[in-house]
């Protein structure tokens, strides 16, 4: 955020010396400052509105820009996160949307480099309501507008975000374009927001890596909470719908040993490295525009362990026959209050995600495992015929609490049960 400098000059006087003093007694000293200040002629000393976030209906919201500057186009979604706008950024599930805090202070605490889901921000653009004009953590490494103007992210602040996230609320998620041309009037703006379609838009292709490779990081023992790693080894194959780089730091950390693959990589592929289990990650989007993954997804199915986290878990919701929707503005946060229905615990989960799974379209044998309080909406499935398990929330969370961390190891858990299974005939024979 840049502002214009103002000149100062001060000038001062020690009143004991001007009016002398008759006291036995020394005198404090008292001094008076003059102040003047002075700016270029026709220029303020502070920012002015610079950028505008013009929504399909019709509504202009003026604002102020950090980051990059230009046009952009995208769906805007609000997130209620307190913390970790840094992990939201590098989410690659963001990819094509805006991304609205509720919460109005954000860039207090800078960005470093050891917080980042991803290898770049996937994310058309950030709305804030104030963006914090200095920087205090000790690992900060960037300020938060320097960061996105390098990996040029348009942002803008000073803009009413509550007014904005009840618009949000009432009418749904909404399509919008932010701009720093003032040579684009409002109409062409809204001609563009009201053009542009987030649904039925494969945005997993753009976020996947493109080749194989091995994951071994684990999460890093000043932040481990949990110390109860299995002792066997699994290996799992991940697929990159976009996947956060914190489950594949929780997979290593439970013990597994991980091959992630592209989106587009064939199941018989797959099956050919006889993994123990298969992750079927988080990704951006409509899961009805990606039925190449649904298919992929199907052919795996009761063949070995599976775990599908949001993105895989609506994909295994279609590759079981079910059906998915689009919600009216999503679950972005982490705050939201999900109930465990198999042991009635209630946990606090980071969410991020605008589909969801119809239970009802599900066939006979898949139960319903969990289910967000907020508004009832499926949360998590299981299969237990097909060995098969999926959450829509985010059990690493990274930003978000801990309360679901569990789920890995039911995953190891699932493995280790079949991994048994299939040893058992050999030991009988021997």
């Amino acid at each position: 955020m840049a502002t214009k400098a103002l000149g100062f000059s001060i000038t001062v006087s020690d009143l004991s010396k001007r009016f002398g003093s008759k006291s036995p007694q020394p005198t404090s000293k008292v001094r008076v400052f003059t102040l003047r200040c002075s700016a270029v002629k026709g220029e303020r000393p502070w920012k002015t509105s610079d950028a505008r976030l013009v929504l399909e209906d019709g509504s202009i919201w003026k604002a102020k820009s950090f980051g990059a500057t230009g046009t952009q186009v995208g769906e805007v979604v609000f997130n209620t996160s307190l913390t970790g706008y840094q992990e939201i950024l590098t989410d690659p599930s963001y990819a094509g949307q805006f991304v609205l805090m509720t919460n109005p202070h954000i860039g207090n605490t800078g960005v470093n480099f050891d917080d980042e889901e991803s290898r770049q921000c996937f994310l058309a653009g950030l709305v804030i309501r104030s963006l914090s004009i200095s920087t205090s953590n000790w690992r900060c490494a960037e300020t938060l507008g320097d960061y996105l103007a390098k990996r040029n992210i348009m942002g803008i602040y000073d803009v009413d975000t509550r007014a904005i996230t009840r618009r949000l609320r009432e009418d749904g998620s909404l399509i919008g374009v932010l701009s720093t041309d003032n040579s684009k009037t409002d109409e062409e703006l809204l001609k563009m927001s009201q053009s542009w379609d987030i649904v039925g838009v494969d945005l997993i292709s753009g976020v996947s890596c493109k080749t194989p490779h091995e994951w071994v990081d684990k999460t890093k023992q000043e932040w481990e909470f949990n110390s109860k790693a299995s002792q066997e080894t699994f290996h799992v194959v991940a697929y990159d719908f976009g996947i956060k780089q914190n489950i594949l730091r929780r997979l290593a950390s439970y013990g597994c040993k991980i091959t992630v693959v592209p989106s587009t990589w064939p199941a018989s592929e797959t099956l050919k490295m006889k993994p123990d289990g298969v992750l079927f990650s988080n990704g951006p989007g409509d899961p009805s525009a990606v039925p190449y993954a649904v298919e992929t997804v199907r052919n795996i199915l009761g063949k070995v362990p599976v775990f599908g986290i949001c993105m895989g878990h609506q994909l295994l919701g279609q590759a079981l026959g079910g059906k998915t929707f689009k919600m009216k503005f999503g679950h972005h946060g982490g705050n939201h209050p999900v109930r465990n229905l198999r042991t009635g615990h209630v946990e606090i989960s980071a969410q991020n995600h605008n589909y969801a799974v119809d239970p009802a379209t599900l066939p006979e044998g898949v139960e319903v495992t969990h289910i967000n309080l907020n508004d009832g909406s499926c949360a998590g499935l299981a299969f237990p015929a097909q060995r098969i398990m999926s959450l829509q929330y985010h059990p690493e969370a990274s930003p978000g609490p801990h309360d679901s961390d569990y789920a890995f190891r039911e995953f190891v858990n699932l493995m280790k049960h079949e991994k048994s299974k299939k040893s058992e005939p050999q030991l009988s024979a021997v």
